[in-house]
Parts: C-alpha cells; structure tokens; sequence
C-alpha cells in the first residue's frame, strides 16, 4: 500500500455507459472537496472514448477517475501503466468484472467512497500486439458473443444479456485449429483441433462474474490459457456449470495452462477480443506486464497488494 495524492485528479465518464450519467454529477461534487486541481471530461455516446482517456492521462494527474465498464477501464489502464498516475474506477458497464476482481462496490455512493478513502495495490496488464486487456482475451465462441451484445440488449437484460448473446453465438459457432507457442520455454507447445474458445486471463472474473480459475489474480504475474475443445452440447453445459467457480479447468475438454506469454497461431486469421472489445487477429503475442498499473480499492479489498512496479 502506498499514500493516495490528490492534488490534481482527472475524471472521464462515459455517458453512454448504463449509469453514466448519473454517476456525473456525484463523482464532480465530492472530489472538488479532495483536490486542488480537478478536470472533467464527459463523453455522450458513441463519443472518443479513447481520445478522451488520452488526452487526461497526458496531463498526468495523481489520480484518473474513470467511469465506465472494462473496455473503457482497460483503456484507461494501457494508457497509466508505468507512470506515476493512479487509476480510479467508477463500474458502470454491464459486467463490470475488473471491478468485481478487486471488490470495488458497484454501488455509486460506495465506488465514489473508495476513491478517497480507499488504498492503492498494484496490478499486472495483459498486452495482445500492443492492446491493453485487464480480464481475458479471447478467440472463437466470444467474439460471436461480443457481436451479439448490442447495447439494446444490455440495457433491457443487463448481465443476464451475457447467456442470451452466448446461447446465440454457440448455434452459428465454426469449430478452428490453433497451435499454442511458449516463447519462454515455460511450456510445451500445444496443438489443438476442432476448438470452440481459446482464452488467455489476465484477471480472475470475466462475461458478467466467471472465474478464469480458482487461482487466478490480477497480481500473480500469469496468464491463465484455456483451450476448450467442441464437443456435445451436453458437454458445454456441464463446462457452463464451472465457469461461475473457475473449475472449468478441471474438465476433460479443457487444456489450461499458466504462462508469462504465448504466441497464438490459428488455422486461419481469427478476430481477438479483449475485454470486450474486439481489436486485433492472430497470429498474435500475448504478454504481461507486471505491478504496472496502480489503482486506489478499499481498504478491505484483498485481491492484490503493492508491491511496487517491476518487482
């Protein structure tokens, strides 16, 4: 844990985001109390999200407030890590599971609370050929599911949007072959066919409060690889069963692994999402950077620690 500056914080909401403009007013009224130096920055819907959040950070606050949901926070993340900027995060997407990783409140009041009573951990950040993602990257089976989360749908089902939009995306699903490189020597290679998901975490929850394993943590230095293999339907319904605890690794159709990186190369060029957002294809690297990114959680929050960036 280290001491929270507060003498000039940024803030960037998305408004499009599902409380973002509620969350507004609030977050302003009670950090103009903490600082002396307060800048605001509110993007509407389908505004610059990204170009908002870099042209904060470039500022270098002590303190970036972001609200919004894991692709904007993912954002937000890539753009401190390494500096001296602490990152502040207001859950106001759909899932919100970088939040839920490090038992940031989801209610308002409480987000609002942490961000000047909380502490500050450090955490690793995931890179897939430059991208950012905090939770998991992932090929195949979410990226269907990604296209079919439109915001009318998150809006009307809010979390439980998720298995509406996987239950869709598995009936037009195209199994893939993939061969999974280790370019540290940390594991062997792994060649595997008739796939329905790959996926590489970063963080411990992802879709809407899945686990990516029973070890996983935003601070353990790993990349936790799931390679899950098509099967029946009624074999993915028992994996679905898992995902909520991470016991999904125990299961027979699922390779995983731990890592610090991976090469990714699939039988033909498949689109990459990271928390959310789809951005890259492979072949594609994945690595980690590690206690790069500092962000203020409660005091009670047990998910990570400081440790200091590169330790």
């Amino acid at each position: 844990m280290t001491a929270l500056r507060t003498d000039h914080v940024a803030v960037v909401v998305n408004t499009g985001s599902r409380r973002g403009a509620d969350a507004l007013a609030e977050v302003t009224a009670r950090l103009h109390e903490v600082t002396g130096r307060l800048d605001v920055l509110s993007v509407p819907a389908g505004g610059d999200v990204g170009g908002a959040l870099a042209s904060a950070a470039a500022e270098g606050p002590d303190l970036l407030v972001v609200g919004g949901g894991d692709g904007t926070v993912g954002c937000a993340a890539g753009l401190v890590a390494g500096s001296g900027t602490v990152l502040g995060v207001l859950p106001l997407g759909t899932a919100n599971d970088f939040a839920r990783t490090l038992q940031i409140p989801f209610a308002l009041d409480a987000a609002v609370s942490t961000l000047t009573h909380g502490k500050v951990v450090d955490i690793d950040l995931g890179r897939v050929e430059g991208w950012p993602f905090l939770n998991v990257a992932s090929v195949g089976l979410s990226v269907g599911v990604t296209q079919h989360l439109s915001p009318r749908l998150k809006r009307r089902l809010g979390p439980a949007a998720y298995p509406a939009a996987a239950l869709a995306a598995y009936r037009h699903h195209r199994p893939f072959a993939a061969r999974l490189e280790f370019p540290d020597g940390d594991q062997q290679p792994l060649e595997v066919e008739d796939l329905l998901q790959i996926s590489i975490g970063n963080g411990r929850h992802f879709g809407g409060g899945n686990t990516v394993s029973p070890t996983a943590s935003l601070d353990d230095h790993l990349l936790d690889v799931h390679a899950v293999v098509r099967g029946r339907l009624r074999d993915h319904v028992s994996i679905a069963r898992l995902l909520r605890t991470g016991h999904l690794v125990e299961h027979d159709l699922v390779h995983h692994v731990t890592t610090q990186r991976l090469r990714l190369v699939t039988d033909e060029p498949m689109r990459v999402n990271l928390d959310g957002e789809v951005v890259t294809t492979t072949p594609a690297e994945f690595t980690l950077e590690r206690n790069t990114v500092h962000v203020v959680v409660p005091v009670h929050s047990t998910a990570a620690q400081w440790d200091g960036a590169g330790h």
